[in-house]
């Protein structure tokens, strides 16, 4: 049986694979746990005498097979749980991270089973990312970039947003930048300050901005609509979006899933 810690290790690489591709470095796994390299490194030996990472000294680590489907489950539980969280039990978007992350190892297949039927199998959790379905497949998560790589004048919907920091969520819930909700980019400063506006078809515009993020804390309303809003370089690079049909296709897309 696995540790708690091992399954936050197998799910750190998971996320910082999807995020930058295989292998990862130790010093990336060092900063995504917290830990110093020669702990992270202790671990990793450990995850490689189970067989659920392969490490290549000067390049890496990566997820077997196994690994991955560890990986998936605790991503599936964790975002499941932040779901039910925010839309049952009135927690912010804020909140729902910590409490996830001290539940996701101690629940049954069976109570997944319930809190995914209660949610009607959401396809994303609170912040945007996607939930691994219950053949625990990674999924599917295309077109999507950070909103530094929009053009100006281009719109786009927002996906999904970090959920590493508080205040971060915090700010950006202020600004009326949540998932599901439409953007305009109106300007990017030369020192990287990014204008956008706030669901700039509300005004009676056909913008089409479906999304499956649900209705959770955290979604813009009608009042934040025509509002400008200017993000921080290193805000505005955490923040993914869609373009929408005759955006700009300026750079190659990401397919991360995002934090957990």
């Amino acid at each position: 049986m696995l540790s708690d810690v091992m399954e936050d290790y197998l799910k750190a690489i998971y996320v910082l694979q999807t995020e930058d591709g295989p292998p990862v470095s130790t010093s990336s796994i060092a900063e995504r746990v917290g830990k110093t390299p020669p702990t992270v490194t202790s671990m990793l030996e450990t995850l490689e005498e189970h067989g659920l990472v392969e490490r290549e000294k000067y390049k890496g680590t990566e997820l077997t097979a196994e690994g991955r489907t560890v990986a998936l489950e605790v991503l599936r539980h964790h975002r499941l749980l932040e779901a039910y969280l925010a839309e049952h039990l009135d927690y912010s978007w804020s909140e729902v991270h910590d409490e996830a992350d001290a539940l996701e190892h101690h629940i049954s297949e069976e109570f997944e089973r319930r809190v995914a039927a209660v949610l009607g199998d959401p396809a994303v959790d609170p912040h945007g990312d996607p939930i691994p379905g219950e053949d625990l497949e990674p999924p599917v998560d295309d077109d999507v970039r950070p909103l530094t790589e929009v053009a100006v004048g281009d719109r786009a919907v927002i996906a999904r947003v970090s959920d590493r920091d508080d205040e971060e969520l915090e700010y950006l819930d202020r600004a009326g930048i949540t998932p599901g909700t439409a953007i305009e980019v109106l300007d990017i400063a030369p020192f990287g300050m990014v204008t956008v506006e706030v669901n700039p078809e509300a005004d009676g515009g056909d913008t089409d901005t479906d999304t499956d993020a649900g209705d959770v804390d955290g979604t813009a309303t009608d009042s934040d609509a025509g509002r400008e809003q200017s993000l921080p370089e290193a805000i505005a690079a955490s923040v993914r979006v869609r373009p929408v049909d005759g955006a700009t296709d300026t750079v190659a897309t990401d397919a991360g899933v995002g934090g957990a």
